[in-house]
This record gives structure tokens, C-alpha cells and sequence, in this order.
């Protein structure tokens, strides 16, 4: 994508809207990194776990670790609801302050913690302001942007989840040489800082104009679109696209009640978005994460962080790449692409896995671990939540995302509780593992080519003119503009 076309579709407002946007997306990075690292800190282990007279040292015990690890998809799903309904009633920019407030509360917890009870209720907490995050930044994306640069921006959502890995793993690297309990509160009270400056300068992001519309407010609505596009956009075109909006929600659905979702051709896109969430966790990322982990670990002649901070570096730069190309190439062809990359990798890990251990396994076991990076990275990794924030109407976007992520979240808890004890070679089968995830990502290889629409170049109103009309899925991609000035004579989708 050239530089000019990107710039052309920022102004100021904008501009400065993702980037406040963008940058509450760290916050889910941040976290995980912060407690994958600080439950190895010696501190730690002797705040919240037991003495073991064998070991001469505390120990954190099994089920105080499932609870840590788990809990969080407790609050995970309660935040997505209730940022749903919260985004839904009182406007996007008032759930972005919910989050925050939710934020200040858990992290508070989390760094006065001296009882385990106490951080598994701050952890738990501070996931219910992940959740209100994941319900509402990647829809007020997709509805924000302009069509040519929405797969940019809400690729980011993803893109910064990997940043704040990156920047707390660095962090916590630094910190676990502080004597004491500074060594693991330090990491956790930074924090407080994202959510700090979301919640400061979140006055500067407009209302969403669609949802506007939906509440009866067009004076309103225009004029935050105008703020969104004005610099960049002759009053003709804003006016034009205005002008779209009305139409399609006027035609779309009648209220956007939850059980529309299952009707005409809303039905169809709430399978893609279930789909598309419950590929994105079974073509084998938690497999390759917790497997490569624990296999990097196995050997002496490597550093373990410096190579989760290699391979971070990898992902991150394939990330933005994806972003770039989203646009341009599209998403079903990056998508496609990416599930083919990763079955391969995990097909010939799962195949090294049943070889001795030599050199030149570890080597080729580490080298597929980046492919299978740059695989999950270059598509489904950034992609999926575009997709699923873009496919729904306007007036069941908020729901029908919600529905696919709550799918996305169960599966996501089913795979992390079960992997780890897949992959040790005493307990499971190990890196065979990895042939049963590359069946899946052939399977979503098929789901991309036959079932995920193209939705580079359009927008969210072509989209439900598109859907409204019936065209089949593979023929998205070979329609030009749309006109979306329909009759409103239109019997409205699913009456």
C-alpha cells in the first residue's frame, strides 16, 4: 500500500482517535507477559506459594496456578458482555472509560496483593477490562475508518497485543534482579499507565456515527463524521457517505435484538464470525507457544528470552506487514496463505517430534517455530478480528462480534488448560500435538477459500448491500463499487 493512500485517509482527529485506540490495545500484552514472567521470580513464589522442604525453596502450587490461569476467562467474558451492552447503550467512548476504571480497580489489587485470594480476584478483575477493550476497539475501528484503510487499523489490535509481550517481557528482565517484592510489583503497577492515558485522553475520540444514527441522532452523527473526515475528504463525499449510512440502517433491521442474528442473512454472518473465531485458536498457536517454550528451555546452548525476544521481533514485523498488505491483497488470500504456512510447520514439528533428539532436530524444531510465526502472524493472527468486526450490520455489529468472541474466549480457555499437559513428552504425546493442529489449519484453509468474504476496498455499507442481495460468498471479491442508495421499498433482511 503506498504511502500517499494511507496518509489520504487520516486527518488530525483521526489520526489522533487509533492512536489512542491502538494504544489501550497494549494493555492485553502487558498483562500476559507480565504474569508468564513474574511467576519464575523467586519473590513471587515465596509471596503466594508454600514451602517445599525437598526443594529448600516456595513452591506455587498446581491448583493456585490453574486458578491464576484460568479465573482471567471468568472476567474475560463478563467484561465482553457488559462492554457490549455498555458500547451498545451509552456510546463507545463511555465503555472506554468503563475500562478504565475497571483497569485502576484490578490493578490496584494486583500490587497491594499479599494473599492468594487477593491476586486471583485482582487478575480476574483486570481481565474484565480486557474483555470491554476486546468488545469495543476493533468494532469503533471498523466503523471509524475509512474502507481503504481498514484492515490497517483494526489489524492493530493484534499487533499490539505482540508490542506489549515484547516491551513487559524487557521489563520483567530488568526487574527480577530487584531484591524483594518490588520485583514483581514494579511490573505490575506499570499497568496503571495505559489505562491512565486512555482514560485522560479519551475526550478526543468522537462518537462512532453509525451508532449515532442507530440512536436517533443524525444532527450528531454528521458532525462526527465530519470531524473524521474533513481535511481529507471534499463535503461531497462526506455528504455521500453520510448519506449511505442512513440508508443501510434504515433498511438493514428493525432493532438489532439478539435474536436477529439467526435470521436471513445475518444468520449467515454470525456462522462466519463464529468460524472465523474458532479458527483463529485451533490452527495451533497455543500449541507452538506452549511447546516451543518448554522445548527452548530443554536446551543448553540457548537463552531462552533472548529467543522468545527473536522471535517476538519476528511476529511483530510480520504483523505490520500484514497490516500493509491487508488492504491491497486482501484478506481471504493473506488468510488463506497463512493456514497453509502454519499446517506445514505443524506438520513437520509434529514429524521431528517422533525422530531422537540430535543438533540438527533442534534446529529444525526452532527454524519451524519462527515459520509457524510468520505463518499465523501474516494472516490469521491480525486478521481474524477484522473480519469479524467488519461482516455484521451495523445495528447487530456489537452482539454478533461479542457472540464469535465468547466462542473465541471458551475455546481459547479449552486449548490453555489442556495443551501443556499434551505437549510434555512424560504425560502426553508431545509434539505430535502438532499433527492434529494442522489438520485444523487445513480446515480453515477451506473455511477461508469458501466462506470468509473479501472485504478490502468496501465499505461496512457495500458489505450489507452485498449480504442484503444474496451475492455468493466467492463473488465478493470481483464486485466493484456498490451502489448502497437502495430503495427503501426494499423488504427489509429476514422479514
Amino acid at each position: 500500500m503506498k504511502i500517499a493512500h494511507i496518509s489520504g485517509a487520516f486527518n488530525g482527529r483521526l489520526l489522533v482517535t487509533c492512536g489512542i485506540t491502538a494504544l489501550s490495545q497494549v494493555t492485553l500484552g502487558l498483562e500476559q507477559a507480565a504474569f508468564t514472567s513474574t511467576q519464575e521470580m523467586p519473590a513471587f513464589a515465596h509471596t503466594f506459594g508454600v514451602y517445599s522442604a525437598e526443594g529448600h525453596a516456595h513452591r506455587l502450587g498446581s491448583d493456585f496456578m490453574d486458578l491464576l490461569n484460568g479465573l482471567p476467562y471468568v472476567g474475560l467474558v463478563f467484561g465482553l458482555v457488559q462492554g457490549s451492552l455498555i458500547s451498545r447503550r451509552f456510546g463507545r467512548r463511555a465503555s472506554l472509560f468503563v475500562m478504565c476504571l475497571w483497569a485502576f480497580f484490578g490493578v490496584s489489587l494486583l500490587v497491594t496483593s499479599h494473599s492468594q485470594l487477593q491476586i486471583l480476584f485482582g487478575r480476574m478483575i483486570t481481565y474484565v477490562s480486557v474483555g470491554i477493550e476486546l468488545a469495543v476497539v476493533p468494532v469503533l475501528h471498523a466503523e471509524l475508518v475509512p474502507a481503504q484503510v481498514r484492515g490497517l487499523v483494526v489489524g492493530t489490535y493484534h499487533t499490539g497485543l505482540l508490542v506489549g509481550q515484547l516491551v513487559m517481557s524487557l521489563i520483567c528482565r530488568a526487574t527480577r534482579e530487584i531484591e524483594g517484592d518490588s520485583s514483581w510489583r514494579v511490573p505490575l503497577g506499570l499497568l496503571y499507565v495505559i489505562p491512565g492515558l486512555v482514560f485522560c485522553l479519551g475526550w478526543l475520540i468522537p462518537e462512532s456515527p453509525r451508532l449515532l444514527l442507530i440512536n436517533a441522532r443524525p444532527e450528531k452523527a454528521r458532525q462526527s463524521l465530519q470531524k473524521l473526515r474533513q481535511g481529507r475528504f471534499t463535503d461531497d463525499e462526506i455528504e455521500q457517505e453520510f448519506q449511505q449510512l442512513c440508508d443501510t440502517i434504515d433498511i438493514t433491521t428493525d432493532q438489532g435484538s439478539f435474536r436477529e442474528i439467526f435470521r436471513g442473512s445475518h444468520m449467515q454472518r454470525t456462522l462466519i464470525i463464529v468460524g472465523v473465531n474458532i479458527f483463529m485458536q485451533v490452527t495451533g498457536d497455543s500449541f507452538v507457544s506452549q511447546y516451543g517454550t518448554a522445548f527452548v528451555r530443554t536446551i543448553d546452548t540457548v537463552n531462552p528470552f533472548s529467543m522468545v525476544c527473536i522471535y517476538s521481533a519476528i511476529n511483530i514485523f510480520v504483523s505490520l506487514v500484514a497490516m500493509l498488505l491487508s488492504d491491497t491483497v486482501g484478506r481471504v488470500p493473506l488468510m488463506f496463505a497463512s493456514a497453509i504456512i502454519q499446517a506445514g510447520s505443524l506438520f513437520t514439528l509434529g514429524g521431528l517430534g517422533t525422530t531422537s533428539t540430535s543438533p540438527a532436530v533442534s534446529s529444525a524444531t526452532m527454524a519451524m517455530m519462527a515459520v509457524f510465526g510468520v505463518g499465523y502472524q501474516i494472516g490469521w493472527g491480525p486478521l481474524s478480528h477484522v473480519v469479524a468486526a467488519e461482516v455484521p450490520t451495523t445495528r447487530l455489529r456489537d452482539v454478533t462480534y461479542a457472540v464469535g468472541a465468547i466462542f473465541s474466549i471458551l475455546i481459547q480457555c479449552a486449548i490453555s488448560l489442556s495443551v501443556p499437559r499434551a505437549v510434555d513428552g512424560q504425560m502426553g504425546p508431545g509434539s505430535q500435538v502438532g499433527f492434529l493442529f494442522g489438520i485444523f489449519a487445513i480446515c480453515a484453509a477451506l473455511f477461508t477459500w469458501f466462506c470468509v468474504p473479501e472485504c478490502k476496498g468496501k465499505t461496512l455499507e457495500e458489505m450489507d448491500h452485498l449480504f442484503l442481495h444474496g451475492m455468493p460468498i466467492r463473488e465478493f471479491a470481483r464486485v466493484g463499487q456498490v451502489n448502497v442508495h437502495v430503495s427503501k421499498e426494499v423488504e427489509k433482511d429476514g422479514v
